[in-house]
């Protein structure tokens, strides 16, 4: 048996039988949790990053273990991605509900400590203090999932497990809260009530290679040391269509690879992301060679994924790393087309990719 410390005592907890569906109580929060030791039927799937609707669903018919449920909504205005019409806000929305049962709620914004790019990632002291508010420590494990399906969510995957080394697995819910609620599995709504924080815990170190400035994408423009890769819209990686951000520069970063994040997720409302093979073919008709990027004594170069404000290259990240490639090879620039596109002495390309393999 292992015992969840009593300043998590109001969290849901989950149960299921094994002949009824899925209950969700509370507890009262003067009572220690008592959880049931992790026994998955398979403990490896978290290892990819990714991990189905269904999986969870089985995983906390089990019992309550060690994981979080975390939900990492942000929404991009004037986009598919923007809040809808009245909506309260990200935050808003969850403590509203629908929510996944038990989760917490992480804002993007409000760990950035830039004065001027959009959501950057957080010093070590801030990732502290913000884990410590979700209740989670160096042994915890965590479902992040957003209202899009795959979006916002694999941000926070990247910052905890890639550039904080999160120790315990870390995975992004394949579908989110639209296929979660498609497939008809319980909810929450009304007021979550207030959890207190985790106790201290050991502190986070950042993971140098896992984050890429200016400087370093400005000397691989010359050396290609690393394989930079765009998760933008085609259209405005090749100029052809204005940046959303006013006084923005149109183009790329010269070298650099075109794998727009959309092409990688199923076409429905879910956004799942795409199976393997369909991945694959996409990465490598943009030029991305990943087969030899992962195959023993293949191409050792890094790959650094870049997009308009460092969001959606974790998108692309996660599914390069279903397809093989070693979290420890793979870097974001976290200032992305906000700063390069923002500079007056960055050099830029236009048009497709000298790359992409599509026309041949």
């Amino acid at each position: 048996m292992l015992l969840r410390p009593a300043s998590l005592a109001s969290r849901p907890l989950l149960s299921a039988s094994h002949s009824g569906p899925l209950v969700v109580r509370r507890q009262a929060p003067s009572i220690h949790l008592v959880l049931r030791a992790f026994s998955s039927s398979n403990p490896g799937v978290m290892k990819t990053g990714l991990v189905s609707c269904e999986w969870l669903h089985a995983e906390l018919g089990q019992g309550v273990t060690d994981l979080r449920l975390v939900d990492a909504t942000w929404y991009l205005p004037n986009s598919p991605f923007a809040a809808p019409e009245g909506s309260p806000g990200a935050r808003g929305e969850h403590a509203k509900g629908p929510r996944l049962p038990g989760s917490r709620f992480f804002d993007v914004d409000s760990v950035s400590e830039h004065p001027s790019l959009p959501h950057m990632l957080p010093g070590e002291a801030l990732l502290a203090s913000t884990m410590r508010e979700l209740g989670i420590d160096r042994s915890t494990r965590v479902v992040v999932y957003d209202r899009h399906g795959i979006f916002s969510s694999a941000r926070f995957w990247y910052m905890l497990k890639v550039v904080f080394g999160h120790p315990a697995d870390v995975a992004v819910l394949d579908g989110g809260l639209p296929r979660w609620q498609a497939l008809g599995y319980p909810v929450e709504t009304g007021e979550a009530p207030a959890e207190a924080e985790a106790p201290p815990s050991d502190t986070w170190q950042k993971v140098p290679q896992a984050c890429w400035d200016l400087k370093q994408v400005e000397a691989n423009v010359s050396t290609q040391e690393a394989l930079v890769v765009d998760s933008r819209p085609a259209a405005r990686f090749e100029a052809a269509a204005p940046e959303p951000r006013a006084g923005m520069r149109a183009g790329h970063i010269p070298g650099s690879a075109n794998v727009p994040f959309m092409d990688l997720l199923s076409p429905g409302s879910e956004k799942i992301m795409r199976p393997k093979d369909e991945l694959r073919k996409l990465v490598v008709s943009a030029g991305v060679p990943i087969d030899e990027l992962t195959a023993p004594g293949g191409d050792r170069r890094a790959v650094v994924t870049s997009c308009g404000s460092g969001m959606t290259a974790c998108i692309l990240g996660l599914a390069l790393h279903q397809l093989g490639l070693p979290l420890e090879r793979w870097a974001v620039y976290d200032g992305s087309w906000s700063e390069w596109g923002a500079s007056p002495s960055t050099p830029i390309e236009t048009g497709p990719s000298k790359l992409s393999k599509k026309s041949e």
